[in-house]
């Protein structure tokens, strides 16, 4: 936890979340995420909207990785928020480099930066009927909803 306030300051600028279940493996940029306690745990929480190719994988993935990382790839960020990974391989187009992760079996980007590794403990589709009219009619104009995951940090760690 004491790389969260550092981690969020930088997570506005992208970040990778990568998953993988099965054969499958994908990575797209995510630029909202939390990072806290519930249910006594330490838990990251990110968003995928239902029309990514990445919510086909994480519905079956055990976990997921995110990498925040601390050199400039806006290229990298741009490309795997822009593209999808059911059209191309990002990994080969942007030259990112997996590694296995410590703890979970969604490897990581092995790029300098901060790496979680998430346990998936809960998800829940949003429910526009609760949601801030503003933020719906600002943020969800095509009404693509999000679904959330909840993932308990089992590892953080920094790599320079």
């Amino acid at each position: 936890m004491e790389l969260a306030p550092k981690a969020m300051t930088q997570i506005k600028k992208g970040a990778f979340l990568t998953v993988k279940s099965a054969e499958s493996i994908n990575t797209m940029t995510i630029g909202w995420a939390t990072i806290g306690y519930v249910w006594r745990k330490p838990i990251m929480m990110v968003a995928v909207r239902l029309s990514r190719h990445t919510f086909g994988i994480i519905e079956t993935a055990p976990d997921f990785t995110v990498t925040i990382p601390s050199s400039d790839m806006k290229r990298e960020i741009m490309f795997c928020g822009t593209r999808s990974g059911h059209d191309c391989d990002k990994f080969k187009e942007c030259n990112l480099q997996i590694s296995d992760s410590r703890k979970v079996t969604t490897p990581i980007i092995k790029v300098p930066g901060i790496h979680y590794e998430c346990k998936i403990v809960y998800k829940s589709a949003m429910d526009p009927a609760y949601l801030n009219r503003e933020y719906d009619t600002e943020l969800y104009p095509q009404k693509d909803y999000h679904t959330l995951y909840f993932g308990e940090i089992v590892d953080c760690y920094q790599i320079d």
